[in-house]
């Protein structure tokens, strides 16, 4: 790992609004702190290069099939539609135009010059021409494709398909003083593009962003956001999904030389935007979840792509850190699709379009918009733009979601918590969903994702979708008929307080309308993150009130779920059991595991209560993911506690890590790891704050320091290898002294 540019960091932060690597903590009544950074990682981390030829594979196999569902006229006709739809024949064009700019994409050329003459034709006959009235979707794929297809046309036709390009905005967009959320989006970045490429004004195409950005509610979307996130305004709590699609495009307004009145303020709301994605980001990969269209492959397209962009932007200023860490970011999102991409059948070599394994005829985890062509083409006409995109060549460093210690909410509007210790990330949703979307919503209320660094995220637990067709409602009254909740029972599932009210067990996640979650931070280190998460109602229906507190460190998460009410209550786990594949479940008296193989990475659940039961009487929810078996973990002691175990292949047994269990003095031991008060100590790493650490056990101290620090120590076989802390000290270790200076690591000799 290259260190040498850690004292310049200081000098670039405020252009991006945040440090390198922050440690943040919040709570109701303070806002935002950002601390000195952290560099090191908690387990040995190396550079896994990924050559954007790699992309090319992705993109020439998916349009291989998409071209064999093109018709006569070149249009892209949707197997399960049976029409074309949406923007899929424009994106495929733009694709197969990146694929011959690469020399890659012979067998397509044909198929792609009849996209380009049926997509510029439809877009020149306006609005009631183009499939579903989607002409904003229309303007940047064609306008920068026409480049790409010039050597492989004659002129004529060149100049034809440009002579179309130039049709009237007006014409274009349906409803053009409407669609004001990220629709309006599609059209600032597509105009721009025109102008750029002759195609239209550039006086026309700055004035119309200007307005788009000052009148049609763009700029407060995103610069009133509290970490610059894009508001999609489209479902309550918004939707983290969409943020990335609105943010995307402003990114390409920002970047590719956008110069009117309001560009600065732009590119630094989706400069910190980008940034603070960069900690939404699970640890492989993906992105984050909740709201329509989560848990879409083409979500984690859209996360690499804006890394793209932002590493050259970053690499471009100087500020060479952050460049790599934002190519690392991308790296991860490109190697977490690929377990998406279908490797049997008609369609081999394509992907799946939500995150499953599935037919997509189920229509498992979609919402209406979500079809096959078009968000088919959604992938490979993003992935093609971060080929393009990625021009240096950019060290890769440590991604923000592989070092931890950071803890944050996000603004209200989206309502959702984050915490990472060492590369284990865990999110909350502060609020669920209590107005549907199509019927349906995608946000429990509850924690929906636990992933760890170099494990497979999709292990969970993850959301269960409320889908209000499904099961009648339940009304819960007093004695005299008074109706204190409505709600829908099994509607969702969340890691988080079940409770038997009134005769029926009631999950937080089926009564959004009346609870909501505040997270309190109790300390944030890179190898341990304590906080809280308190469940109260926020109406007159009453109701128990709950605590759940967590110890989150890089190998494991041990919570503790207390009730204030005497009444029976239990802890929630959503178990994957299939997702089109059955995976491997076992539900035990006091745990429950999932996986995919025997061999393979598996999460584990692990009562920690000598009387503590498992239910698994209820009936299973079908999620973005797959099926989801509700588990409840219940005891007669007043406090529930459980520990999550995402083992790898090579990890330690689950048998092993709950025999070793121990509970200490604030705290407890493992054979992985031991937690005692704000120190961390296991195999690979150990630190936290203090003056001094036993590195052993053996209660001796072996290192310290001279004044109160955080401070992080890789170890090799028990030594200290490296150490990092957030103040300059100097630290005693083996009969030796050394001067620190903070945020600045150092390797020691021994």
């Amino acid at each position: 790992m290259n260190y040498n540019l850690l004292k310049s960091l200081s000098t670039v932060v405020f252009l991006y609004f945040l440090s390198v690597q922050v440690l943040l903590a919040q709570n109701s009544n303070q806002q935002a702190q950002i601390t000195q950074p952290f560099h090191l990682t908690a387990i040995p981390w190396e550079s896994e290069e990924v050559h954007k030829d790699a992309f090319l594979k992705l993109i020439e196999a998916t349009c291989l099939v998409v071209a064999k569902q093109q018709d006569e006229k070149g249009a892209i006709i949707d197997p399960y539609l049976h029409r074309e739809h949406q923007y899929s024949t424009p994106y495929f064009a733009f694709a197969v135009g990146v694929l011959l700019k690469a020399e890659h994409g012979d067998l397509l050329k044909e198929a792609g010059i009849k996209a380009m003459e049926h997509s510029t034709l439809a877009f020149s006959q306006g609005s009631k021409a183009i499939p579903d009235e989607h002409g904003e979707f229309f303007i940047s794929p064609l306008s920068n494709a026409l480049a790409l297809y010039q050597p492989h046309v004659s002129k004529k036709q060149f100049e034809l398909w440009q002579k179309r390009m130039k049709t009237p905005l007006v014409e274009v967009m349906q409803n053009f003083d409407g669609r004001t959320n990220n629709w309006r989006t599609y059209a600032m970045k597509g105009e721009w593009n025109r102008a750029q490429h002759q195609l239209s004004t550039k006086a026309f195409a700055t004035e119309f962003i200007e307005t788009a950005w000052t009148q049609y509610s763009q700029k407060i979307r995103i610069v009133n956001d509290k970490w610059n996130m894009y508001q999609d305004w489209s479902s309550d709590p918004q939707s983290l999904a969409v943020e990335a699609v609105g943010r995307g495009n402003l990114i390409a307004l920002a970047t590719e030389g956008y110069d009117g009145p309001s560009s600065i303020e732009i590119l630094e709301a989706v400069r910190r935007g980008t940034y603070t994605s960069l900690y939404t980001q699970a640890p492989d990969g993906q992105a984050p979840p909740n709201g329509r269209t989560d848990n879409h492959i083409f979500n984690d397209v859209l996360y690499q792509l804006a890394f793209e962009v932002m590493a050259e932007d970053a690499w471009k200023n100087g500020n060479k850190y952050l460049a790599g860490q934002y190519r690392r970011a991308a790296n991860l999102a490109f190697k977490s699709i690929h377990r998406w991409q279908r490797k049997s059948g008609p369609f081999s070599g394509s992907f799946y379009i939500t995150k499953n394994h599935f037919d997509p005829g189920d229509r498992v985890g979609y919402q209406p918009a979500s079809q096959w062509g078009n968000y088919t083409g959604a992938f490979i006409q993003h992935l093609s733009e971060a080929w393009l995109i990625r021009q240096s060549a950019i060290p890769q460093l440590p991604a923000p979601t592989e070092i931890g210690g950071y803890a944050f909410t996000t603004d209200n509007r989206f309502g959702a918590f984050f915490a990472n210790a060492g590369g284990f990330q865990v999110m909350i949703n502060l609020r669920g969903a209590t107005v549907p979307k199509y019927g349906l919503s995608w946000t429990p209320l509850g924690a929906v994702r636990m992933v760890k660094s170099g494990w497979d995220g999709r292990l969970g637990p993850s959301d269960g979708e409320h889908d209000l067709t499904k099961t009648p409602s339940f009304e819960m009254k007093t004695g005299n008929g008074t109706l204190v909740d409505s709600y829908r029972p099994q509607s969702g599932i969340s890691f988080g307080p079940e409770w038997m009210e009134r005769g029926h067990w009631v999950r937080i996640a089926d009564v959004p309308a009346t609870y909501q979650a505040e997270a309190e931070i109790h300390f944030v280190h890179p190898l341990l993150v304590r906080f809280t998460i308190h469940y109260n109602f926020v109406t007159g229906r009453g109701g128990p009130y709950f605590s759940q507190e967590f110890i989150l460190t890089p190998d494991l998460l041990v919570t503790r779920l207390k009730n204030a009410q005497d009444l029976p209550f239990g802890l929630t786990v959503p178990l994957l059991e299939n997702d089109g594949n059955q995976l491997l479940t076992e539900i035990s008296e006091n745990s429950a595991h999932t996986g995919f193989s025997v061999n393979g990475d598996q999460q584990y659940f692990i009562g920690l209560n000598e009387d503590i039961q498992t239910d698994s009487s209820g009936e299973s929810i079908q999620s973005t993911y797959g099926w989801l078996k509700p588990v409840r973990f219940e005891s007669k002691d007043p406090s529930i506690d459980l520990l999550v175990y995402p083992k790898s292949a090579s990890g330690i047994s689950a048998k092993e890590i709950k025999k070793t269990f121990e509970w200490k003095k604030n705290g407890f031991s493992t054979a992985l790891a031991s937690i005692e008060g704000n120190q961390y100590r296991g195999v690979h790493a150990a630190g936290g704050e203090g003056e001094a650490m036993d590195l052993d056990g053996d209660g001796i101290v072996d290192v310290t320091f001279d004044q109160k620090c955080l401070f992080m120590f890789q170890l090799k076989k028990g030594k200290i290898h490296r150490v990092e802390t957030d103040r300059n000290v100097i630290m005693k270790y083996q009969n030796k002294t050394y001067h620190l200076s903070a945020s600045e690591p150092i390797t020691l000799n021994f």
